[in-house]
């Protein structure tokens, strides 16, 4: 029978180290409205700002309904599990459809008895998990809807005229992005893991709104069960990173994040327009992104230190320009600790582990278009380092 799969060749040599074949690449979709009654709700609670549970929840389900079509589709092929899955919000007209696609395969070819595992991790993403001892359970997400509100923008207008953080703003980003991590957490634990790895973090507009979503691969390993946690391990290393740090004798132990978000101020932002008229530092801005970015990773390291953790590492920082001169700066990485004994099962990856793989169709017309789109929003958000 003919396979029709999306793994590359990279993918499936590292998957057949580990006793698998490729199968088929399957696909889960559901289409949804907002509706008018959860829009009504949806503008109630933007006065106040926050999550917004009424969007949360309704995205929340679509993205469940695609996960668990391609499951079933996946059963049908007797696949053993699912690699690189996803999940996607697709904007159809007034509708949004949510999108789930991964690839099938099958160990040593047969069909398993056992329970279809789903992970995040592509091929070779899953070669380094196996690899550094984790077996994957279930792909897992969380996510949240959220709005400043309406009250907290014009609390923020108005702390806006002084230069320094808008702590409102702070703890509702704060706040908010922590929800997302909890519930993936919580998802992993009800599927008996007790680790969350490969997480990618991802942040998209939504009706007026934003939704923040994690999603990862819930997982066991044998030796973090002496570490007596009541909640999973969370990760947002790449899975390459992820087998190198645990080559070195240490261990994931939380995602740890922090947000800060400031102002310059009505009167430092007149005076940075005047500034930005001739050449040189406009010494206001400068200073402004680096106390918003020391107050981002403090928070960073706090978490870090509630969880006994020896260093963070992998961490990455955001900065995202908000309306009426406000910026937010985000902070994310990995917690770690050393652990004794602790090893990876090879001596080292191979090559088609780490190489990245090339694209060969390029559309011009859908580059350019992304190219404009760039342009455009490179006044609004500024990416991170």
């Amino acid at each position: 029978m003919t396979i029709v799969t999306g793994l590359s060749g990279n993918e499936m040599y590292c998957l057949h180290a580990k006793g698998f074949t490729p199968g088929e690449l399957v696909v889960g979709n559901s289409v949804h409205s907002i509706g008018f009654a959860g829009g009504i709700g949806a503008g109630i609670k933007t006065l106040t700002g926050g999550e917004v549970e009424q969007v949360t929840s309704i995205v929340h389900e679509g993205r469940q309904a695609a996960v668990e079509r391609l499951m079933r589709e996946a059963k049908h092929h007797g696949a053993t599990g699912i690699t690189g899955m996803n999940s996607e919000l697709v904007w159809q007209g007034g509708n949004v459809e949510f999108l789930s696609i991964g690839n099938c395969i099958h160990h040593d070819g047969q069909k398993s008895a056992e329970p279809l595992f789903s992970s995040s991790a592509d091929g070779q993403e899953l070669f380094c998990q196996i690899d550094a001892g984790f077996t994957p359970i279930k792909f897992v997400f969380g996510n949240v809807a959220y709005s400043i509100g309406v009250g907290g923008g014009i609390m923020g207008g108005l702390k806006s005229l002084a230069r320094g953080e808008v702590k409102e703003f702070s703890d509702v980003f704060n706040e908010t992005r922590h929800r997302a991590l909890w519930r993936i957490t919580e998802e992993a634990s009800h599927a008996g893991a007790n680790a969350v790895v490969g997480i990618k973090t991802n942040i998209l507009p939504l009706s007026g709104m934003q939704e923040m979503v994690m999603v990862g691969t819930a997982s066991r390993h044998p030796e973090f069960e002496q570490l007596s946690r009541k909640q999973p391990i969370t990760s947002d290393l790449t899975n390459e990173e992820m087998w190198n740090v645990i080559k070195m004798g240490y261990f994931p132990i939380q995602l740890v994040l922090g947000v800060s978000v400031y102002s310059l101020g009505f009167v430092g932002s007149i005076r940075s327009a005047f500034k930005s008229l001739a050449r040189g530092e406009i010494t206001e801005m400068s200073t402004l992104i680096y106390e918003a970015r020391e107050n981002a990773i403090k928070r960073v390291k706090a978490d870090a230190e509630l969880c006994g953790a020896d260093d963070v590492v992998g961490v990455k920082t955001y900065v995202y320009q908000l309306s009426n001169g406000l910026i937010e700066f985000m902070a994310i990485g990995t917690a770690v600790r050393k652990m004794t004994g602790l090893t990876t099962q090879s001596e080292q990856l191979p090559p088609q582990a780490v190489i990245a793989d090339k694209d060969t169709f390029i559309n011009i017309a859908d580059r350019r278009m992304a190219t404009d789109l760039n342009r455009s929003m490179s006044t609004q958000t500024t990416g991170g380092s």
